[in-house]
């Protein structure tokens, strides 16, 4: 018996002498991007852009107000982009302070804010991005108006935890997607 405790107490010694146990680094969710493909956005609205072939639309109206509320959804990508439209009466000053507050309110997490003016008077389309950089909730936010008669706020957000090192590849991935959504940007009316 003492040879078989002996026996099994050496074998447990050259056992424990191999490797040492690392445990692994928390994973994140796999990301996989398609390919850029764009159609355009047909739909019975006062404007109109080109929308990326893998995102869907959801819509909103709002009979009090009649503010319309779009969401461009990437299910793949965890991600949405909120579109309000208001018909102006006058207050295109309250409806632009209110987007750039909104935007600024990403301030506690940001590491910075660019400003980017957008002009395309040939479709009298105007407005201004917000790139967001940093743990903010919301990398993108703009708004587009004809200054007279429209207004569109957009705001682009990732339904992740704002880990920058996490969904960096994601936002790099949609970000164009939003320029190309500005550039094709058209008022119907």
């Amino acid at each position: 018996m003492k040879k078989l405790i002996l026996f099994l107490t050496i074998a447990l010694l050259c056992y424990a002498c191999g490797e040492s146990y690392m445990p692994k680094p928390r994973g994140y969710f796999r990301i996989s991007f398609p390919e850029k493909s764009y159609h355009p956005l047909s739909a019975k609205l006062p404007y109109s852009f080109d929308l990326a072939d893998y995102s869907t639309i959801q819509f909103t109206h709002d009979r009090k107000t009649g503010d319309e509320w779009v969401n461009l959804v990437t299910p793949a990508n965890k991600a949405d982009v909120h579109l309000t439209y208001v018909r102006l009466n006058g207050n295109l000053n309250t409806h632009i302070e209110e987007s750039r507050k909104l935007a600024y309110d990403h301030t506690i997490k940001a590491d910075a804010i660019n400003e980017q003016l957008y002009l395309d008077p040939a479709n009298n389309v105007y407005g201004t991005i917000y790139h967001i950089e940093g743990n903010a909730a919301s990398p993108l936010q703009f708004y587009l108006t004809d200054s007279t008669q429209h207004f569109l706020r957009g705001a682009f957000y990732i339904r992740e935890i704002p880990n920058i090192d996490s969904i960096q590849p994601v936002i790099d991935f949609l970000e164009p997607d939003l320029i190309h959504l500005i550039e094709t940007f058209r008022w119907k009316e």
